[in-house]
């Protein structure tokens, strides 16, 4: 491995999975589960943790302690980090915006508060925005994100029906009641937007859906961002569809939404300029598809039959390794055929040792 680069180590376990602490000096571009996604706009992904508490049945990426498909867990250094955000952000023309959209739970993250400031005080950044399911949040941990310097808030909220809830969250502790009390704090006594986002699970939340869109209105979010979009429930390979819900196709959902503007009288569907997105230059492609790539195993992967690497020439990247056949890899140096490279996402298949 380079000199420069430091190995993870495991800081504990999470479900009996290893939580990885990915130290500086691991790259913090490259990998989909944890670090800095750049996806050719000016709204940077940032992903400090992929630990999650709930057990979502509808859940796209297996998050929480049940999940059947993951192998690990990751929480990245801080450092690292801003260094890939700083990265990304120094190449787009437009003010960007810092969206913390993890594969897990944001708020699970140790310096979360920390990450917000640090974004906060970037030059290139007018925005900081944090996707969430609320069950973290109190007033408490409200009034350090607005310390912070939070922006906004992306509040996944799908029904207020409690005993509705803890089968679609898989979590008993979990109270929508208590979740759009503290949503009703967060905009009456801070300045952190409120934008609210039900997932529609056709068949399952469609008057809940209603409620939750009627509810954000009332309760004043939206102050300066949009205040409710609708999400589509589509079955992901690597998620999970504990309920079996049959999913519409994007014609039928956009007929639905639409109907669904006129019955309540709101505005559902947003374009970029609306959220003040704008396409902007993305940071390289190192490597292409089908290129052999000099990498080192330094982790288990995120989901089961990966391995997690850092490349070995050019600027590093992470990568996620799959081994074709054979006995299972260990640290040590690889050649990897690259097969994935969107958005500056690594996969590569195995070839042959390095």
């Amino acid at each position: 491995m380079n000199a420069d680069i430091n190995k993870p180590f495991m800081t504990g376990r999470f479900a009996g999975r290893p939580l990885y602490y990915l130290p500086k000096g691991i790259p913090g571009l490259g990998f989909i589960a944890a670090g800095v996604i750049d996806r050719g706009t000016n709204v940077i992904q940032v992903r400090p943790t992929t630990v999650c508490p709930m057990n979502c049945a509808f859940c796209s990426v297996d998050a929480g302690p049940f999940s059947s498909k993951r192998q690990a867990e990751y929480l990245m250094d801080l450092e690292s980090l801003l260094e890939a955000f700083n990265q990304v952000a120094s190449v787009k023309n437009a003010m960007v915006e810092a969206l913390i959209d993890t594969v897990g739970e944001g708020l699970t993250y140790p310096r979360i508060y920390l990450l917000i400031k640090a974004l906060k005080q970037n030059p290139r950044v007018k925005s900081v925005a944090l996707e969430t399911h609320g069950a973290p949040l109190s007033k408490h941990v409200i009034d350090r994100l607005w310390d912070a310097g939070l922006d906004r808030i992306n509040l996944s909220l799908d029904t207020f029906n409690k005993e509705k809830a803890k089968i679609l969250y898989g979590l008993e502790s979990y109270d929508p009641a208590r979740i759009a009390s503290l949503a009703e704090y967060l905009v009456k006594e801070t300045d952190i937007d409120l934008h609210v986002t039900p997932l529609w699970l056709p068949g399952i939340n469609d008057q809940d859906v209603v409620d939750v869109l009627n509810w954000a209105l009332r309760i004043g979010a939206g102050k300066k961002w949009p205040p409710v979009t609708v999400q589509k429930f589509n079955v992901h390979r690597h998620g999970r569809n504990r309920l079996n819900i049959k999913p519409v196709s994007w014609e039928e959902f956009y007929v639905w939404l639409e109907n669904l503007e006129k019955r309540l009288g709101m505005k559902l569907q947003w374009s970029m300029s609306e959220w003040g997105m704008t396409y902007d230059n993305r940071i390289p492609i190192n490597y292409r598809k089908g290129e052999l790539v000099g990498a080192m195993v330094v982790a288990k992967g995120w989901l089961k039959g990966e391995f997690l690497g850092v490349t070995l020439h050019g600027q590093p990247r992470l990568i996620t390794l799959i081994q074709k056949r054979g006995k299972p890899l260990y640290e040590g140096r690889y050649i990897t055929r690259i097969i994935e490279n969107k958005d500056g996402i690594y996969v590569g298949k195995i070839v042959g040792e390095a």
